[in-house]
């Protein structure tokens, strides 16, 4: 009996158990790349954590503390407004990812207010502060709205939300006016059909729509456009009617981007780095010689390799070293991932890619950041690993 009272303890001591926990992952998923390390710095596992990995949408943890480095976690996209002496309104996109419907509710009322309830002789367009041939590697000619090509100006992640049965057009959802391009466009998709129809593939209907979503909610709130929407230039001595600021705060379009990982938004907000440090207009270039830059600073140049911000290129590339320390910087927002499971984590899809990084908490060693990326479609197999870290490590 006293042997095996002995033998018992010995069984319960943390390195047997991280040594049965490593066995188990590795049995597990032996190509996979996991690493898991605890609060002292200390890996506790360990596997293929310097081979590059493509990240998916795991990119958007790295996107985001680029982005609260840069702009602050207060930071509020603008959207700028002009008017002349013939009542023509000028509208300057300022790259605002959230600029929806709930959003142009707010803003109806103060511009018209700025502008009076007299009817607008006509409404002009100006996204030049995004060149027009603006493109992401990964996003192709594709109908995919989380798919949607980048904007200066564009309304609901550049998409329209609708719905047709037979030859009637409705709106899809009560907060949005149903406008003659959308009819159009649903009309054109067959006699049924609803959903979200991507627009950026051709950026002058895409300006068109925002165009129309504008003037509809200026005339919800008292205003009215007589005459006709184009595309053009703000003239140069007009100043300012209205500047609208984004009601949410970057922090709270960064959880919606973490939570629901449209790669629209995540590129609106890459952009933006860029925009912000060296002006207009934005470029992936820009962009990516602050990010670079910054994870130089870090000693993540060989670790971290970005060609865009939202991790629908294939060319991202990271190890799960150098994605440890992103998540060791980003640790004071980590609120901002999706929480399940025990942990908060940001998953990554792309075919053949399935990746899970975040924080979570272990049975012996309490809180640890996790790195896990799969060559597979198993998507289950990413939340099997991370149940074997938090309850065997």
């Amino acid at each position: 009996m006293w042997f095996r009272l002995l033998v018992l303890p010995l069984l319960l001591l943390p390195a047997p158990a991280l040594a049965g926990a490593k066995e188990k992952i590795a049995a597990m998923a032996p190509a996979a790349t996991v690493l898991v390390v605890d609060a002292a710095g200390n890996e506790l596992v360990a596997q293929n954590a310097d081979k590059p990995f493509v990240p998916a949408s795991v990119t958007k943890i790295v996107t985001a503390w680029l982005a609260l480095e840069t702009l602050g976690a207060d930071y509020r996209f603008e959207t700028t407004f002009y008017l002349d002496d013939h009542r023509v309104l000028y509208v300057r996109g300022g790259g605002d990812p959230f600029l929806i419907s709930e959003e142009l509710a707010l803003l109806a009322p103060e511009l018209v207010a700025a502008v009076g309830k007299q009817p607008l002789a006509g409404m002009v367009l100006d996204a030049s502060y995004y060149p027009l041939d603006i493109r992401i590697p990964g996003i192709e000619d594709t109908s995919r709205s989380y798919n949607a090509l980048n904007s200066a100006l564009a309304v609901n992640f550049d998409t329209i939300s609708a719905m047709r049965k037979g030859n009637k057009v409705t709106a899809a959802e009560p907060q949005t006016p149903v406008t003659p391009l959308a009819i159009s466009q649903f009309r054109a998709r067959g006699p049924n059909g609803r959903g979200r129809i991507s627009l950026a593939q051709n950026p002058t209907v895409s300006l068109q729509y925002a165009g129309e979503l504008i003037a509809a909610f200026i005339e919800r709130a008292g205003g009215s456009l007589k005459g006709k929407i184009s595309i053009g230039s703000v003239p140069a001595e007009l100043k300012p009617i209205y500047v609208h600021k984004q009601s949410r705060t970057l922090a709270e379009i960064l959880h919606e981007l973490l939570v629901g990982s449209n790669n629209y938004t995540a590129n609106q907000i890459f952009l933006e780095i860029g925009g912000h440090r060296f002006g207009g207009p934005v470029s992936l270039e820009k962009s990516l010689k602050v990010a670079n830059e910054m994870l130089a600073a870090h000693d993540l140049a060989g670790a971290i390799h970005l060609e865009e911000g939202s991790g629908i290129s294939r060319n991202d590339h990271f190890t799960a070293r150098g994605l440890n320390k992103v998540l060791d910087l980003f640790a004071p927002n980590a609120g901002l991932l999706k929480k399940g499971k025990g942990a908060s984590f940001k998953t990554g899809t792309l075919d053949g890619v399935r990746t899970l990084a975040g924080y979570a908490n272990t049975a012996e060693h309490g809180p640890v950041h996790f790195v896990i990326s799969l060559q597979s479609n198993n998507s289950a197999m990413r939340f099997q690993l991370l149940d074997v870290i938090e309850k065997e490590l």
